[in-house]
């Protein structure tokens, strides 16, 4: 089978770890590639997602790195395996793979925890408030190509519906809650469509309002995905230069304590359904 030349952000999660438990014992591509009966080169496409392998191999390379964590070398098998062609594959080809690899994200993870301090979660936007965020979008998205994206953002919510319950808490702050990408009316519905959301069992909702002290998260928007395992995690931020999935644990211990600090300056739930409420009866 020839290389991928475009290998998927959980195909590559799955190749960055294989490299990561290679060093860790010390060994070198040459001397893995010795082990499985094929090159270094090869075993530098199965390291950077661009070549699969199969259990036995997985797991013969798993005992040869000395990997006694059977947990991990279970779900890295169950990625190696997993043939999933999931609904985001009708959109390949007509959207950038960033959306199609944040879908893949969303569908394995086993809890979601977003923090937002620009737009409303994607998961969370109604039909009209993502229409508007693309159509806003420099240069100009052709009217088609908006339909589509809209369509994808919209189907992304299928996760907070599945018979596997999902884990779901954003946390708002005040300037998404009031910045009108639409109109009024659009507005309207937003906030009204997240007041609904948030009284699902597994959905949280909090915000953090203009007035509270000593909160310096202007710019910690992220989207944090429990994996199988906390090593697993992984972190999505939307940046200037594109969408960028970020799992080195170093990074990953951090974004964990950023989420939990701008989690504690946040209102209660309870406390934050009212505020949603309040700004509804303003509009």
């Amino acid at each position: 089978m020839p290389p991928r030349s475009h290998p998927t952000a959980r195909q590559l999660r799955l190749g960055t770890e294989l490299r990561k438990l290679r060093e860790a014992a010390g060994m070198t591509a040459r001397e893995t590639a010795e082990l499985l009966g094929v090159n270094a080169i090869q075993v530098s496409q199965i390291e950077y997602g661009r070549a699969g392998l199969s259990e036995e191999r997985l797991r013969r390379l798993a005992a040869h790195y000395a990997c006694a964590d059977r947990e991990l070398i279970d779900a890295l098998v169950a990625i190696a395996t997993d043939r999933t062609r999931g609904w985001w594959e009708e959109y390949r080809g007509i959207l950038p793979s960033a959306f199609l690899d944040l879908s893949e994200l969303e569908h394995h993870a086993r809890s979601l925890r977003v923090v937002a301090t620009a737009h409303v979660p994607g998961i969370l936007q109604t039909e009209d408030y993502a229409r508007a965020v693309f159509s806003y979008m420099v240069p100009e998205l052709p009217s088609g190509e908006v339909d589509a994206w809209v369509a994808h953002r919209l189907h992304r919510r299928v996760v907070l519906d599945r018979d596997e319950p999902l884990e779901y808490e954003a946390v708002l702050h005040e300037a998404v809650l009031r910045i009108r990408v639409g109109d009024r009316k659009a507005a309207h519905a937003q906030l009204r469509e997240i007041l609904a959301l948030a009284d699902h069992p597994d959905i949280t909702v909090r915000v953090v309002p203009f007035d509270v002290d000593g909160f310096g998260g202007a710019n910690s928007s992220l989207m944090w995905a429990g994996g199988p395992l906390p090593r697993l995690d992984t972190v999505h931020r939307d940046t200037p230069q594109g969408s960028a999935f970020v799992d080195a644990e170093s990074q990953l211990v951090r974004a964990r304590k950023l989420f939990r600090r701008v989690e504690g300056a946040s209102l209660t739930p309870e406390a934050s359904r009212e505020f949603i409420h309040r700004l509804v009866q303003e509009l």
